[in-house]
């Protein structure tokens, strides 16, 4: 029996289903026990009153510590950089969709948007990013689970909101969906698209039982990730988007760094990079934005 820590939402459900499947096709039995997050407990608070790290993993990995389940799965994007080195990310499966998206009801694009709309998101990285294309729009604090930002699209309280692609597509819930942006406008969050299975550092039996559903250029490119915004200390609400994509025989990484108000993005890409550590790779790109500026617009936005 191999026991799962989830979160209750929809979509964690689903990712914790989808690991499971994968589980059973394999021949093992498996369970799902739901644990609830402080991210979750304060859905109505606003990310920067409460500070995110950790919030939605604490209490799993608790769960971990205490025999109560075996693996934990979690959107990698909600891990800190670090994780305790009672842990380990023992399966990060291939990647989906890691971008931005723009979905809207009454509008075919972001550029259609009229001047002074009303943009639902809670993420600093997406609204700096957006205000920087737009600095018109006011941007209205969305917090909730995929069902519930839709339904208040749906009341008109907004006239789009921003989401990530994957967790849309997980969910079958497209239907508005219009674009999704450029990682050379709005650079997604580190991890992105990307799940992370989560398990005991010490536990080798499930460790071995999960190492088949490990994707190579994924983890690759997750870690080239986190590894720049490790070297830059940001979390998920710091207004940091990398992303770093397989081409042939190579990567490809976008890193980005925008002032909370938009004014100014400090942007490097390094392509068709062939070094085998994807850290180097990732402090090498933090590097680079480092030495263009960005070091001011992060003090900026952790002041």
């Amino acid at each position: 029996m191999i026991r799962i820590g989830s979160r209750g939402s929809q979509l964690a459900l689903w990712q914790a289903n989808y690991i499971a499947d994968k589980l059973r096709t394999a021949g093992h039995e498996v369970a799902i026990e739901i644990i609830r997050t402080t991210g979750d407990a304060l859905q109505q608070v606003p990310f920067a009153k409460v500070g995110t790290k950790g919030m939605f993993t604490k209490e799993i990995e608790e769960a971990l510590l205490e025999n109560r389940i075996d693996l934990a799965v979690h959107s990698l994007k909600d891990l800190p950089t670090e994780l305790a080195p009672e842990f380990t990310i023992a399966a990060i499966p291939e990647r989906v969709d890691p971008r931005d998206a723009f979905v809207s009801i009454k509008h075919a694009s972001f550029e259609s948007l009229p001047q002074g709309a009303k943009i639902g998101t809670s993420s600093a990285r997406r609204q700096a990013q957006l205000r920087h294309q737009r600095n018109d729009l006011e941007f209205v604090e969305f917090r909730g689970n995929v069902d519930t930002r839709l339904r208040k699209l749906e009341e008109s309280q907004v006239e789009a909101i921003i989401l990530a692609a994957a967790g849309l597509e997980r969910l079958g819930r497209t239907e508005h969906l219009r674009e999704c942006f450029s990682p050379l406008i709005v650079c997604p969050s580190a991890g992105q698209g990307a799940l992370a299975v989560e398990t005991r550092a010490n536990d080798h039996a499930t460790i071995e039982a999960i190492h088949f559903l490990d994707d190579a250029p994924t983890r690759y490119a997750v870690t080239a990730e986190r590894a720049a915004l490790g070297a830059l200390g940001g979390g998920c609400q710091v207004p940091i988007g990398v992303f770093c994509a397989p081409t042939k025989n190579a990567y490809t990484i976008t890193a980005a760094v925008a002032a909370p108000n938009g004014a100014q993005v400090t942007r490097v890409v390094l392509e068709n990079q062939t070094t085998a550590n994807p850290e180097e790779l990732g402090k090498e790109v933090a590097k680079r934005l480092l030495e263009q500026g960005a070091l001011s617009l992060l003090e900026i936005a952790t002041q």
